[in-house]
């Protein structure tokens, strides 16, 4: 029986999408909806399906994640004063909302207030220096910020608290939003979402949206094969895509925003304490090895302590290659030379314990013992954050402004011990001057040169090794036409618009 469970799911898989076929069949890591509200979606298995169904006064264009690149969307048009503190917008007119209501001022302004209310919104602090919303009239709304936000027109993006919804939605039900899909029903490991036919920038052409939740990567997999899935949340790993590739009328999607890894060198505990000694790990290190160990389609090498694709990003830093000479030249400089034995917590993750496997084995090699500490996942997050380490993989995304990076995992007042500790676990503190700067300063380019210059300044402290991208990727069948080329999703899904269709 089982040859002919598999002969059935080859001739799905190689059968042309049926022509005039309307529902989309979409396959998620998860056992359920978390939340059905945009304001308290920070769930990968939200953030993408409420994606299609709410809009921003501003948008990422469908395929990007570059914030350089946003432009206006419910909003026709906007203006910024001069020192960034006040920002006007002015709505497209004949915009309506899934339940047939127009979209106006109060609708905006309602939106932008529950999206800072922290009994409403998972994404209050983003919007804490908003001080006002004002109606100027039914249809411009103007905001005004205590001070200079880096990125500020973010927050009024297609991406969490800047989703608009109706002013009616605290009203009780789904909260209707402007997309071109609503979501209709959620529940018991589904979930459906049926086509907006009034949506302002068409009628979709994809009638209806099904998302299966399924937390097993095989099972995923095979529901695919099987022809159930037309869309799949896939696996970051490159032995599974270059298979995945491999299946007829079959496309592998790898896009930014990654999570981005990097490994953050405890400059406050002896021998890291000496500069020298930081530069030995660097140079000991083969970042661009580590790379390839996990694939190159996958993972893009980056020497910069801010990920690529985030605003303000530079490549443009002191560069430190592999070089075992130089790393033990330092170390007996610095008065090692027997070499140094450092300690690391380490999380069991399939995701992180192999990749510093291979940093204690390239470590070896110049003379630097890696002892680590082996310990489950939420236990490596406890004992991080009680600085108990002097190394510290780790692997994160944040919105694409080089001020989120450098602000959590750069800035003195992020590091353990102190009231506002976020992600410093390097104890760097040499670059707080240009962080600070560079957050409150309206012009653009004298911004765009802080960051630069708090970047090469992390870098020359050693204060850590950037090592590599970790790309999103989701597997879709051929006959399914997004509409445009995906480089970017900062929803982490692929963008499903008026436009995409099923061939």
């Amino acid at each position: 029986m089982a040859w002919k469970f598999l002969a059935a799911a080859a001739m799905a898989l190689a059968l042309p999408m049926q022509a005039g076929a309307q529902t989309l069949r979409v396959g998620l890591i998860a056992q359920d909806m978390g939340t059905t509200d945009p304001h308290r979606a920070s769930a990968t298995q939200d953030k993408a399906p409420l994606s299609w169904a709410y809009e921003g006064l501003v948008r990422f264009p469908p395929g990007s994640a570059d914030p350089a690149k946003l432009e206006p969307d419910l909003a026709e048009r906007f203006t910024r004063s001069a020192d960034g503190l006040t920002w006007t917008f002015h709505l497209r007119p004949g915009v309506r909302f899934q339940d047939g209501n127009p979209l106006e001022a109060e609708d905006v302004a309602f939106s932008l207030r529950r999206a800072a209310d922290r009994a409403r919104s998972a994404f209050a602090g983003s919007y804490a220096p908003m001080t006002a919303v004002e109606v100027v009239d039914p249809m411009t709304v103007r905001v005004t910020m205590r001070e200079a936000v880096a990125g500020a027109l973010g927050l009024f993006a297609n991406y969490h608290g800047g989703m608009i919804v109706s002013r009616r939605a605290d009203a009780g039900g789904q909260p209707s939003g402007t997309g071109p899909f609503r979501m209709e029903r959620a529940g018991g490991g589904m979930a459906r979402m049926v086509a907006h036919d009034a949506h302002w920038r068409g009628r979709p052409a994809i009638r209806a949206i099904e998302l299966r939740f399924i937390t097993s990567d095989a099972t995923r997999e095979l529901a695919y094969t099987a022809g159930e899935l037309d869309l799949f949340i896939g696996r970051r790993e490159q032995r599974w895509v270059t298979r995945m590739r491999a299946h007829p009328n079959t496309a592998v999607e790898v896009f930014s925003p990654g999570e981005f890894r990097t490994l953050l060198i405890n400059g406050r505990t002896p021998p890291l304490h000496d500069v020298r000694v930081r530069h030995a790990v660097q140079h000991a290190i083969d970042a661009p090895a580590i790379a390839r160990f996990v694939g190159l389609d996958v993972a893009t090498p980056w020497a910069s302590p801010v990920p690529p694709g985030y605003l303000g990003a530079t490549e443009e830093v002191p560069r430190f290659p592999h070089d075992l000479a130089r790393a033990r030249a330092l170390l007996a400089e610095a008065g090692h030379p027997q070499g140094i034995t450092i300690r690391a917590v380490v999380s069991s993750n399939s995701a992180q314990l192999p990749i510093m496997e291979v940093v204690q084995a390239q470590l070896r090699r110049a003379n630097i013992r890696l002892d680590m500490d082996v310990v489950e996942h939420a236990t490596y997050h406890a004992r991080i954050r009680q600085d108990l380490s002097q190394f510290t993989f780790y692997g994160a995304a944040r919105y694409p402004v080089a001020d989120s990076y450098l602000s959590q995992f750069y800035h003195s007042r992020s590091a353990p011990g102190q009231p506002t500790m976020s992600l410093n676990f390097a104890h760097c503190s040499a670059a707080d001057a240009e962080i600070d700067a560079a957050r409150a300063e309206p012009d653009e380019a004298r911004q765009m040169a802080l960051w630069a210059a708090a970047q090469r300044k992390v870098m020359e402290a050693g204060c850590s090794l950037p090592l590599f991208d970790l790309k999103q990727v989701w597997v879709r069948r051929t006959g399914l036409n997004l509409g445009y080329r995906l480089e970017g999703s900062l929803n982490l899904g692929p963008p499903i618009t008026a436009g995409t269709r099923l061939d």
